[in-house]
């Protein structure tokens, strides 16, 4: 289950685990333009971890989750003038 919530600087995303048992914590997905950042609660210490990825780093991302073992590297094509 997810909800998405549109604020005024950010999209923020929530991902609620409802796989078997024992549940992970909620990740809460925050979107600006410059970067996004991936929080959740660590329980062992009772603080949230924060991972920020710039826009090119989340493109990566969901490219990588459709690609095969292997080292890959996106790049832009040039536009056809013509």
């Amino acid at each position: 289950m997810f909800t998405i919530e549109h604020d005024f600087d950010a999209t923020v995303i929530t991902l609620i685990d409802e796989g078997s048992l024992p549940l992970q914590e909620d990740i809460t997905i925050n979107a600006f333009a410059e970067c996004v950042t991936i929080e959740q609660l660590d329980p062992r210490t009772d603080r949230v971890q924060m991972i920020t990825l710039s826009p090119e780093q989340l493109r990566d991302l969901a490219a990588a989750l459709d690609l095969p073992e292997g080292v890959y590297q996106l790049r832009e094509l040039p536009e056809n003038k013509g």
